[in-house]
């Protein structure tokens, strides 16, 4: 079984650069197979709301709404800091199918105990 790959990330769309290059290692993850989780605290809680990922970078790159689809559709997963979306009064209802509020207790039970690769934007 491939290592397990964990992206956190803090920043939402005040930085779409670092927020588009933390789903290309994510999408890149779990494109190749790879279980694949996107650990979303702070501003990032927002990306997990449908249809809220939506921004291009810059010249040449991806629209985020793509790689969100893209990681969606390889099977990556998104664990919602529960304490960061309640404090901006987000609903759960309005979220992405991928995804599901939990903090840092579910994200160690995902890991277990094998290897991880992680990344944190």
């Amino acid at each position: 079984m491939p290592t397990r790959a964990v992206i956190s990330l803090t920043t939402g769309l005040e930085d779409p650069e670092k927020v588009t290059v933390a789903f290309l290692v994510a999408v890149g993850a779990a494109e190749q197979h790879r279980p694949t989780l996107m650990f979303l605290t702070k501003e990032a809680v927002r990306l997990a709301l449908d249809g809220f990922a939506q921004a291009t970078a810059c010249e040449g790159c991806p629209p985020l709404a793509d790689l969100v689809k893209r990681y969606e559709a390889a099977g990556g997963r998104f664990l919602v800091c529960p304490i960061c979306f309640t404090a901006r009064h987000l609903t759960d209802e309005g979220m992405v199918a991928n995804a599901s509020l939990g903090g840092t207790v579910p994200m160690w039970e995902w890991i277990g105990d094998e290897p991880v690769t992680t990344f944190s934007y």
